[in-house]
């Protein structure tokens, strides 16, 4: 791969590759970027409602329990 690159200007190593790049797989990444947010968004609204959920039971229960102590 270096043998390519060898007698090549820095500008196109540096500059117009990844820019075609971007341009030929900028939809691809976009997408890959765009699912990987929306799954950790998703992860972390069902540890969120996971969490209430647990909080409210053990809320409920310890209630209930200390009511039928009296």
């Amino acid at each position: 791969m270096r043998e390519i690159f060898t007698g090549l200007p820095w500008w196109v190593k540096w500059i117009a590759v990844p820019v075609i790049a971007l341009v030929v797989f900028g939809g691809l990444i976009a997408s890959v970027v765009g699912f990987v947010i929306g799954l950790l968004f998703k992860v972390l609204v069902f540890v969120a409602l996971v969490g209430g959920l647990i909080y409210v039971v053990r809320k409920f229960t310890a209630s209930s329990s200390s009511r039928s102590d009296w």
